[in-house]
């Protein structure tokens, strides 16, 4: 059945990896224009549609640059905001004006400029002209913004499904062809086992260098030992004492799933779609939901992502768990990062 429905939209897959590729022709060879800046441009993007794990990596990289670099500024789209043009992240932004991820970036690292824009290049020209002006940007998902020449393109696949196996929209999740991965400076395997041997990773690694000769770091998601409420928390070791309510909207819980069942959580799930925005009929539904369940300690436990446009809304007990890019050569990775020339090649 799945082979049927491929070759069905391969028409359309074929149409849309024309497009793509006669645009980054276009960008290849210089007859459409890309613009350089004087400050470090660290790029973080992927092939593929979301569930790669951008937003974590970003808030990786912002505590590592934090060392180096007195002021740090983050560009994002703002996807699924509900708000249009150029905005700089305050303390009276909502999720909904400025999008869950760089609401959250902003919650979390209040020291940094957040801003949104569905084109980069005047994101980053308004923020260059601010009196605090940033001296290192990093660009959250634009890795096929080719108008902007990034002093470092940082590439995420997911090892679940590594770009290298996935096929063009629509017949699969890739946004561009495989071969855009040559772009990349650095490829990083996401959303890894954490104890992925070295023999796994260098099959990976070859699968890579058929497209691209970038340096391949592997990196796993590290869960918190507690969850947080507004202004409560608890151990993960607790957790098993309640009966769980799991809401999520992202693009991919499994490794949530597997996680909360490798500790021997009882949870019921719903499920929404990646950035979904709770309406009153999806909070009327986790009320009726949660009041069902019939147990004495019983919570809400979400992502932070969702927990952001939850809080809010949703008066019941409601908890996310803080998650953590670690990679597996962090040292190396580090070094890569904090020595890397960003002279524009």
């Amino acid at each position: 059945m799945l082979s049927k429905i491929r070759l069905i939209l391969f028409p359309f897959s074929f149409l849309y990896a024309c497009i793509t590729g006669i645009r980054n022709l276009l960008y290849d060879y210089g007859f459409l224009r890309t613009e350089s800046f004087n400050i470090p441009l660290i790029n973080v993007g992927n092939l593929s549609l979301g569930g790669t794990g951008k937003t974590p990596q970003i808030e990786y990289l912002i505590r590592l640059l934090s060392e180096k670099y007195e002021h740090i500024a983050v560009v994002s789209r703002g996807y699924k905001r509900k708000t249009k043009g150029i905005i700089l992240a305050d303390e009276k932004s909502t999720p909904e004006q400025i999008g869950d991820e760089p609401y959250q970036i902003y919650q979390k690292f209040q020291n940094i400029l957040v801003a949104v824009s569905k084109k980069r290049v005047p994101a980053i020209k308004r923020l260059l002209n601010l009196d605090n002006s940033p001296n290192i940007i990093l660009l959250d998902d634009a890795f096929q913004h080719r108008s902007i020449k990034a002093s470092l393109n940082i590439l995420l696949t997911e090892y679940a499904r590594p770009f290298y196996k996935d096929f063009i929209l629509p017949v699969g999740n890739l946004r561009e062809c495989r071969s855009g991965a040559k772009r990349a400076d650095i490829i990083i395997v996401s959303k890894c086992p954490n104890d992925l041997s070295k023999n796994e990773q260098e099959k990976i690694k070859n699968k890579i260098k058929n497209y691209t000769a970038a340096k391949v770091f592997f990196s796993y998601i590290k869960y918190d030992e507690k969850v947080l409420g507004k202004n409560k928390q608890l151990s993960m070791n607790k957790l098993s004492e309640y009966k769980i309510l799991l809401v999520t909207g992202i693009a991919n819980p499994d490794k949530l799933y597997e996680f909360l069942s490798k500790k021997n959580i009882n949870f019921e799930s719903l499920k929404y779609g990646d950035h979904h925005f709770f309406k009153p009929s999806d909070i009327r539904e986790i009320k009726k939901k949660f009041k069902q369940i019939d147990a004495k300690q019983k919570i809400v436990l979400t992502t932070e992502k969702d927990f952001v446009r939850l809080k809010e809304h949703l008066d019941l007990p409601l908890y996310y768990i803080p998650i953590e890019t670690e990679f597996i050569e962090k040292e190396l990775f580090n070094k890569k990062i904090l020595d890397y020339d960003h002279s524009i090649k």
